[in-house]
């Protein structure tokens, strides 16, 4: 299951416009966000989903974690990423997850 989740967050890495990733209402100026790192890993009974970028959109983490719960289900397929990215449709992705287990680990900023 997890291997599968793996494969398919590598879709996700790079510069996209994620606005099927982001829920309605969201007040960005852009949906335009690169992720520079995405991983899933397993640890005993735990998986991780690790996501490193520029910056997230309103629920986009938890967004992607349901499509790519999805992928383990078998409900959608690895490629199916990349479509949905390219669809630019909310409908597209997978469920919103909930916000227990979702941990934000670092931010750092940029200074000139």
């Amino acid at each position: 299951m997890y291997k599968l989740c793996g494969i398919a967050a590598k879709y996700l890495e790079g510069e996209h416009d994620f606005s099927a990733f982001k829920a309605s209402g969201t007040s960005s100026k852009t949906s335009v966000r690169t992720i520079y790192k995405a991983e899933v890993k397993k640890s005993k009974e735990r998986i991780y989903i690790e996501l490193t970028g520029n910056g997230f959109l309103y629920n986009m983490v938890r967004i992607i974690a349901g499509t790519l719960l999805e992928v383990g289900e078998g409900k959608k397929n690895p490629e199916d990423i990349k479509t949905i990215i390219k669809s630019k449709d909310r409908k597209q992705a997978g469920k919103t997850l909930p916000a227990h287990g979702l941990c934000l680990v670092k931010v750092e900023y940029e200074t000139e």
